[in-house]
């Protein structure tokens, strides 16, 4: 196991006594340097890149936790295993309290020093062995799934299992990711091939539709109120079911999840569309039929979403309940903040509803910044800058607030995203949308077979700016170009997050009911 870079610092005032363990440990490969007092310890720590210490507890001079405290000033992450003959729980407090990586008790065996090895030297390298492992036994489990006739659920089941080996295989630093990229690109084609075969089915049979965007209210939330529950309704914009996974690893300290589960987004899948529908109730041509002063057209300049506390009210009124509501939309850390000193006046709201825009801000951001875009090189860099935001963010400093109240917390979103790494010539007029993943116009021109086309709208629920107007998607990876600057237009969306279109990523997106921990 041990390569020659792998170095251990013994520090023992008998170090005679240990030649056996040091003799077993060399011809094992590791290079192990040896010190009998605290001071000689720290001054090789200080000149040399040891990958792990192991520090005798007992010893005259500088004692084993003086050394600890001063070796992890200069080397704050180096690995330090105490080795005591007593088991007293104040020596224990201070060690841990100074951050030891583990400790053996006297007398130790050659087994125990092996195994104290391989859990901090090659931790990394035995997980990633196991995982390409445990991964390749998988790859031809999820291939033949891939290639099975699948149900909405058993989609979302098998889109679950491709995050949960793209976040270990990420945590393991493995090779295997290329593999599984490809996977998943395999996963998509064949997805795009269920949503086009079923969306129309959907529309004319809703019964037998999977949970979409305006059923949410009517499922998840109405009956709770109904049931006598507060509740605070969270919407991420532009959030995927991966990086809520690795926010929830923060928010375990302070909730309980009662119910987790997938819903799919309608079409487009973007926030003038989904979210409208999730927040009106309506599919998008609904609403412009019923409160046509609530819906902003595509050829319109103004915000999309200015009238989403409107659309709320619209369809507590159509359910004929009467709900004590706030509606908030978040899109600074200052408007986060002053949300989090609001809390006090909002306990007695049956309903508050609350927009967390950054996640959308940070997509575009990394089209539209060269810094963010190199912070966010990758889905796996993408995924990691989303978790640091949260955990530094008023977002967090919210939910940790609504942890010591009687709500019950939904967090949700109106859409995914998708990286798009291939471009697709479309041909439209002046009037076309300028999203990348949709487009909706009265002349376009276009490949059938790689999109999804809408040539009637009003049978899906959208509403046509024009009477010859029509819809395409997008599928998987690829985005729309149009021939003009083609070379200049690809290169710079390439590998940029984009949503609207029809992908695993967009459509299948998490809705998550949570219960406070109350703790604090």
């Amino acid at each position: 196991m041990a390569k020659k870079t792998d170095s251990i610092l013994w520090l023992d005032d008998e170090i005679d006594l240990l030649r056996p363990y040091i003799i077993f440990l060399e011809e094992r490969g590791y290079q192990v340097t040896t010190a009998t007092n605290g001071q000689d310890a720290i001054d090789l720590c200080e000149a040399n890149d040891y990958d792990i210490v192991f520090l005798d507890e007992n010893m005259p001079g500088l004692s084993g936790l003086e050394t600890l405290a001063l070796i992890k000033q200069k080397r704050p992450n180096l690995a330090v295993v105490m080795i005591t003959k007593s088991e007293e729980e104040n020596i224990m407090d201070m060690a841990i309290g100074n951050k030891i990586a583990d400790y053996l008790i006297k007398p130790v065996n050659p087994n125990q020093i092996l195994m104290t090895l391989k859990k901090h030297i090659h931790k990394k390298e035995i997980i990633s062995e196991q995982t390409t492992v445990n991964y390749q036994s998988e790859f031809a489990k999820i291939g033949a799934q891939i290639s099975e006739s699948l149900t909405h659920e058993e989609w979302s089941d098998l889109y679950r299992k491709l995050v949960y080996w793209e976040l270990t295989l990420d945590e393991a630093e493995n090779r295997m990711q290329d593999l599984l990229a490809m996977q998943k690109t395999e996963a998509n084609g064949v997805f795009a091939k269920y949503i086009k075969k079923n969306y129309p089915i959907w529309f004319e049979n809703p019964e037998m539709r999977p949970m979409m965007s305006p059923d949410i209210f009517k499922k998840k939330i109405f009956p709770l109120i109904d049931n006598d529950e507060k509740v605070f309704f969270v919407v991420i914009d532009n959030f995927r079911l991966d990086q809520w996974w690795l926010i929830k690893e923060l928010l375990d300290d302070y909730y309980t999840i009662e119910d987790d589960e997938l819903y799919y987004s309608i079409l487009p899948t973007a926030t003038q569309y989904a979210r409208n529908a999730i927040f009106s109730g309506l599919m998008p041509l609904q609403i412009e039929e019923l409160f046509p002063d609530l819906w902003i057209g595509e050829e319109d300049e103004e915000n999309k979403n200015i009238n989403e506390e409107e659309l709320i009210q619209t369809q507590i009124t159509r359910y004929r309940k009467k709900i004590d509501f706030s509606y908030h939309k978040i899109n600074n850390t200052q408007a986060g903040e002053k949300l989090v000193e609001q809390l006090k006046q909002l306990e007695n709201k049956q309903l508050n509803v609350c927009v967390l825009n950054f996640v959308d801000m940070l997509s575009h951001a990394r089209t539209e910044s060269k810094m963010i875009r190199e912070l966010a090189n990758s889905e796996s860099a993408y995924r990691s800058l989303t978790k640091s935001w949260f955990r530094h963010s008023s977002a967090f400093t919210l939910f940790k607030e609504l942890a010591k109240r009687d709500f019950k917390v939904i967090i949700t979103t109106d859409h995914g995203t998708i990286q798009v790494d291939k471009a697709v010539k479309i041909i439209g007029d002046k009037n076309t949308n300028v999203n990348l993943r949709y487009k909706v116009g009265k002349s376009l021109s276009y490949n059938k077979k790689e999109v999804f086309e809408i040539t009637q709208p009003d049978k899906f629920g959208l509403p046509s700016p024009n009477v010859s107007s029509s819809y395409i998607f997008a599928l998987g990876n690829d985005f729309f170009a149009y021939p003009n600057n083609y070379n200049y237009y690809v290169n710079y969306y390439k590998n940029t997050f984009q949503h609207g279109g029809i992908s695993m990523e967009e459509m299948l997106i998490p809705i998550v009911t949570m219960n406070p921990k109350k703790i604090g």
